[in-house]
């Protein structure tokens, strides 16, 4: 019962303190610009895969694969499933001419799960022209590491009436890691423009009556690190082309009534008319509701897409009246603005 009593008293608190809050939260779309900007110029693009082990390296991975538990082909699958997924993405997203996956030799091929050194350009230079692209995108490494731990279990089993019973088994689990990077090369500017790596840990059970019955019971575990793969080489895709996300901003709710009304209008959508009575306590002589208001204002402001006045008052929330969370809305708008200059940079090429 005191437990209980806990729960209910900590609930009671908490619906209290959201019922005074002094903000409330709204969200809206924006869209940035593309992470890793390609001109429009660029038609023709290479994918290469260096993932695959290099002959110096080949006896080290396949060691690395035993003790990992791997099966012989899983990296090398995924691998191909991550640069098969960029490459129909890549095409769907941008105005592409050619994409070619292109076959390298092994001795520019990298070995275990580590980030290689980048290409020389006389090697990105030869790769480019020899396949007729004006840009180099290269699967740097793919690496699945993983780690088995078997325990005594007791598992239910059915026994020949068809009814399940426990019985004395074992359960393995397989923890996976896995690991891959992506580099972009430039062979005109000669400048590696853009590198990203993406993690992923996986864990995997399966149970039996032997450690060899228990690991036949995980039979999803390839599938699954493939469709990982497939979504990374979408991913990856994505940061060619802008970008569509949703914001937070708290606005004020409490000071005067109208902030009440203005708050119940703006959940119901219409923030212009939460406005006009925002704007009717710029009049007011007291410092704290002429804070909130600005502040307010430029919450409009942004929403309506005119980011130098909600950069204006913003400002002046700050300035003149101390609004403690005017100064870093001033940096977050300051850093839109910049943004969309990249955006319409962008999207004018």
């Amino acid at each position: 019962m005191k437990s209980i009593s806990k729960i209910i008293f900590y609930l009671s608190i908490s619906l209290i303190l959201n019922a005074c809050s002094t903000t409330n939260r709204m969200t809206m779309g924006i869209t940035e610009p593309a992470i890793v900007y390609v001109a429009d110029d660029i038609q023709n693009i290479g994918i290469i895969n260096r993932s695959v082990p290099s002959k110096s390296n080949n006896a080290l991975d396949k060691i690395d694969q035993i003790l990992s538990a791997e099966g012989l082909d899983l990296d090398k699958k995924a691998a191909e499933a991550a640069i098969s997924s960029f490459a129909d993405e890549a095409g769907m997203l941008k105005n592409f001419k050619d994409i070619k996956i292109i076959e390298i030799n092994n001795e520019i091929k990298s070995g275990l799960g580590i980030l290689p050194a980048t290409l020389s350009w006389d090697e990105v230079t030869k790769i480019c022209e020899d396949n007729n692209v004006d840009l180099l995108f290269s699967l740097a490494f793919f690496d699945s590491d993983t780690k088995s731990s078997l325990k005594v279990a007791t598992i239910p089993l059915e026994n020949t009436l068809g009814v399940k019973v426990d019985v004395p088994g074992h359960e393995i689990t397989l923890n996976s890691i896995i690991n891959c990077g992506w580099r972009i090369y430039n062979p005109e500017t000669k400048l590696v423009i853009d590198q990203r790596m993406y993690t992923k840990n996986m864990v995997f059970v399966g149970q039996g009556i032997n450690p060899v019955k228990a690991l036949e019971t995980i039979k999803n575990r390839n599938e699954t690190i493939q469709q990982y793969s497939k979504n990374v080489g979408i991913a990856y895709a994505k940061r060619l082309v802008p970008n569509k996300v949703r914001i937070s901003r708290d606005y004020f709710v409490r000071g005067s009534n109208n902030f009440k009304i203005a708050q119940r209008r703006a959940q119901t959508g219409n923030w212009n008319a939460a406005a006009e009575l925002w704007e009717q306590e710029l009049k007011s002589t007291n410092p704290r509701i002429l804070g909130r208001a600005n502040y307010n204002m430029a919450i409009s402001s942004e929403i309506n897409g005119d980011l130098d006045a909600a950069i204006a008052y913003a400002s002046k929330a700050f300035a003149d009246y101390r609004n403690r969370l005017a100064l870093e809305y001033v940096n977050t708008l300051n850093y839109r603005v910049e943004q969309n200059k990249v955006l319409e940079q962008q999207l004018s090429n």
